[in-house]
């Protein structure tokens, strides 16, 4: 089993489609669930699925939580999004990497994004955050350039 980061196959073609709103006002409603280490999780995922999710601990429930949409921007022709950083207060859970999904899209529950942790992150009795890179150019969660 292994969790490969990468942008969902199923999720360029959507996008193409017109299935995803970024907007951050009136756009989809996206969320983040956490995985175990036995997950199998890459670019060939399509939805999100509860299947070695880890499991619900103080704020963290089956399906993970909301994700708070910053909006979009671009500039020198790199189009990008951003999150706002998500945290699960009063946990005790150990997460390899994660799944970002769109719950409104047209096919229900589509995947976006895969993390990779790197290893095994923990949280005891706590707080467990997952901290999104800066908005800009070379560094957002999620960027389109040509």
């Amino acid at each position: 089993m292994a969790i490969t980061q990468a942008i969902a196959n199923s999720f360029k073609k959507q996008l193409l489609e017109g299935d995803h709103n970024f907007a951050s006002a009136g756009g989809d409603k996206f969320k983040i669930a956490l995985y175990t280490s036995s997950a199998t999780l890459n670019s060939a995922t399509t939805v999100y699925s509860n299947s070695q999710e880890v499991s619900n601990t103080g704020q963290y429930v089956t399906g993970g939580g909301a994700l708070v949409n910053a909006g979009t921007s671009i500039t020198a022709g790199v189009a990008r999004c951003d999150f706002n950083d998500r945290s699960f207060t009063g946990v005790t859970l150990t997460a390899r990497g994660a799944l970002i999904y769109n719950t409104s899209a047209a096919v229900s529950n589509s995947a976006v994004a895969v993390l990779d942790f790197g290893a095994d992150k923990t949280a005891t009795s706590g707080t467990f955050t997952i901290q999104f890179p800066a908005a800009t150019s070379t560094a957002a969660i999620l960027r389109i350039s040509g």
